[in-house]
């Protein structure tokens, strides 16, 4: 059986890979699970090398890597680049910090010591999307490895070379054999690898839709998961905001990969008094990018990975304008090969809308006016996702309040959101449950033993 993925930048057949049966399925995990008996025992100075052997053989190979993103789900090729170095960055950050996010806890008690030390648990697997192929492999990876667990990767359909170009850098970098391995599936077989008596965890990043039977088949089995799922992330404009650079930083999160981000900015709430002047500084903004091939360097957006989903995107479009939202630029279906949208700007989008209710995963922007920032708090909260968020304003006393306010994993104030590996990242209500990076990630997909030690014998 064989995956065969289109290039979403002419619509034509790009490459074939082949997918594993059940048999070839659970032989991998076998491995894994054999390799975690030795895998656990070594040092973290053992593991932090290997890691970052990695983090330069990556480094090294950073245009080939780049591209097979670029050609598989459309990235373009300077944004592919840059998620190359960041996975590489992930890898070392955890190499250098992994010791010491994990060392043991002392705690007072009725035993002459006691104390939690972290220990892992065993094989973590991983299934992921196509839009950050690299960097979320090793947001999950670098840290389950540095905890002592073995890992495998089950990577979307649509990114298979990317797949296999991260398990090669493994390999490259001298891994031992069933420590991290490519675990190409058809979907229906998935079920059974969560059921398998050698996978201990799952961390899964996708849809809602998707994370929910994922969690359910896992809770099934009595194993952790960690769930990154959609959102509909809210940026807050408030009158007394520097709007040149929230202005800036707003267009940018909402394009960066041709807007396919759970973590950019969906839904631009602004305060009324700026609502028109703050509208017309996107529109310049939005009308400066570049939409076109992604291996050219001068390209700012590039196509949407699959053809369904920007079919999809251009529902969401066409029924918010119905509905009544102003579309200020862009809202048409292109012509010709490829699978792109144009950079788009809806304007007076309220919650009866789908641009309001519903994740808009493309280069869509969607303005929302308030009377204030209580009420742009209230529409910010206002949706069944709860990722991340930004707040702009020159008030950051009164920022750090609201943020207390805001229903989502992370906020920022007069920042773009972002994923960094020193930072925790994950979302509450339907984005999901758990945490990735920074300390909190590393203990995710551990065992948190406790030691108990009494009196001495005589």
């Amino acid at each position: 059986m064989t995956q065969t993925v289109i290039n979403p930048t002419n619509g034509q057949k790009l490459h074939e890979f082949p997918v594993m049966d059940p048999a070839q399925r659970d032989t991998v995990l076998e491995r894994s699970e054999a390799a975690y008996r030795d895998w656990r025992k070594t040092s973290f100075e053992e593991r932090a090398d290997l890691l970052r052997r990695v983090a330069k053989v990556m480094r090294d190979d950073r245009e080939r890597l780049a591209l097979l993103m670029t050609d598989e789900m459309g990235k373009p090729i300077r944004e592919a680049r840059g998620e190359v170095d960041k996975a590489a960055w992930c890898a070392e950050h955890y190499a250098r910090h992994a010791e010491k996010y994990l060392e043991p806890e002392m705690i007072s008690s009725d035993a002459t010591v006691s104390y939690v030390q972290y220990l892992p648990i065993g094989t973590v697997l991983g299934i992921l999307p196509w839009n950050a192929p690299f960097w979320l492999a090793f947001r999950f990876a670098a840290p389950a490895l540095m905890a002592g667990n073995t890992c495998v990767m089950k990577h979307d359909a649509h990114v298979p070379a990317c797949a296999a170009g991260i398990a090669e850098s493994f390999e490259k970098a001298g891994f031992p054999q069933g420590v991290f391995q490519n675990l190409p599936l058809e979907t229906e077989d998935i079920q059974g690898a969560i059921e398998t008596e050698c996978v201990r965890a799952v961390s899964f990043t996708g849809s809602d839709r998707a994370g929910s039977i994922v969690a359910a088949t896992a809770a099934r089995q009595i194993k952790p998961a960690v769930l990154e799922l959609g959102g509909s992330d809210p940026v807050i404009v408030l009158a007394d905001a520097d709007l040149e650079a929230a202005a800036d930083t707003v267009v940018l999160s909402r394009i960066i990969n041709a807007g396919q981000s759970c973590i950019a900015a969906k839904r631009i709430i602004i305060e009324e008094s700026v609502y028109e002047q703050f509208l017309d500084m996107m529109k310049v903004r939005l009308e400066r990018l570049t939409m076109g091939d992604p291996r050219e360097e001068a390209t700012d957006v590039g196509p949407i990975a699959r053809d369904e989903l920007r079919e999809g995107l251009h529902r969401q479009v066409q029924a918010s304008v119905e509905a009544g939202a102003r579309c200020l630029l862009g809202g048409e279906m292109p012509e010709g090969d490829g699978f792109f949208y144009p950079v788009t700007l809806l304007a007076d989008v309220d919650d009866s809308m789908v641009a309001f209710c519903e994740e808009t995963f493309g280069p869509i922007a969607v303005a929302i006016s308030a009377r204030d920032a209580d009420e742009a708090l209230e529409k910010a909260n206002s949706t069944k996702y709860g990722l991340g968020a930004a707040i702009w304003t020159s008030g950051v006393p009164k920022a750090i309040h609201m943020a207390r306010d805001v229903e989502a994993g992370q906020v920022s104030i007069n920042g773009i959101v972002k994923t960094d590996p020193r930072l925790p990242s994950g979302g509450i209500k339907r984005s999901g449950y758990g945490r990735e990076l920074g300390p909190h990630g590393i203990k995710m997909f551990v065992n948190a033993q406790q030691v108990w030690v009494g009196p001495k014998q005589d």
